[in-house]
């Protein structure tokens, strides 16, 4: 059986010479290279954010550029350049690229090259490294009647005073590992759970469940600080849907009549089993039917 993901998408010819912002010039993908001594690549020293183009505009920029700045400040690190200027350097990307409608930008920020090869951040030379790659990247059209297949991973989420999941930092390792247990097991993507065993997140993806008609997703403590996750709420509450945060075990999503995951690349991506329960509704369920058609609604609104 085919392994898919929520980042599933089809290969698009145009991204074979797209321009890519590298630290103020924009330079063909083939030469978009950084140091051996870079913090990114040396250590995963460093932040990143994840958004779409749709229809001329960058979807939620300020919630973005809001979390990447918390993010870096969380982890010291003095991008030395502004919010206007951030946004500006996305709209050239797009624009050199003739980009309307369609793409996925990753915007990455490390705390650039260092004297040697080591984990003190006071090696840095001073200039971080920003990256601007944008892509024509849709998310596959089938995942939405297939689904995803989950499966409980044993690494869990860890709390902030370990290592904040709220930071989006390049440091993925052990979200890696247990997305390498999900595909040992026949999934696509793993569930994780917070330290005291209740559920979490997914690895790359915040997740919500139904029971009852009930919207039900984690406390928020022990996942992704998603911009995806907190419209979805927002919408679900302006709809007047029953909508709960909080601490569920596992044993909960027993009940569950249908569950999905949300990230900024896929929006709202029905799951089709959880560690092969499979869900008893047809794909999307009409929660999660209901709740795309409100996302969608939301981003065509200009919000």
């Amino acid at each position: 059986m085919q392994v898919t993901g929520s980042q599933d998408f089809a290969a698009d010819p145009r991204n074979d010479n797209l321009l890519i912002w590298l630290n103020g010039a924009l330079v063909h993908r083939a030469a978009a290279l950084v140091s051996v001594f870079d913090a990114g690549f040396v250590l995963g020293d460093g932040v990143w954010e994840g958004l779409r183009l749709h229809h001329g505009r960058l979807l939620f920029l300020d919630a973005h550029l809001d979390r990447l700045f918390a993010s870096a400040a969380a982890i010291g690190l003095d991008m030395q350049l502004t919010r206007a200027e951030f946004a500006a350097a996305l709209a050239e990307t797009c624009a050199a690229n003739g980009m309307e409608d369609g793409a996925h930008l990753r915007l990455m920020v490390t705390r650039g090259e260092k004297k040697a090869a080591n984990q003190d951040p006071r090696n840095a030379l001073g200039r971080p490294t920003i990256v601007i790659l944008a892509e024509y990247k849709q998310p596959a059209p089938a995942l939405r009647t297939t689904g995803l297949r989950l499966h409980t991973a044993g690494i869990r989420c860890t709390p902030p005073d370990m290592f904040d999941m709220r930071i989006n930092s390049h440091s993925r390792l052990p979200l890696i590992l247990a997305l390498n247990e999900a595909i040992a097991a026949g999934a696509d993507e793993a569930l994780m759970r917070d330290p005291a065993g209740n559920i979490a997140s997914c690895n790359a993806t915040n997740f919500f469940w139904v029971v009852d008609g009930e919207l039900r997703t984690s406390s928020g403590a022990f996942c992704f600080n998603g911009i995806t996750r907190a419209n979805v709420l927002a919408v679900a509450r302006a709809a007047g849907m029953a909508v709960t945060e909080g601490d569920f075990a596992p044993d909960d999503l027993l009940a569950a009549s249908e569950a999905f995951v949300t990230g900024t690349f896929g929006g709202l991506t029905p799951v089709a089993a959880i560690d092969g329960r499979s869900m008893p509704h047809p794909l999307p369920g009409p929660v999660t039917a209901r709740l795309i058609d409100l996302y969608n609604a939301l981003k065509d609104s200009g919000a």
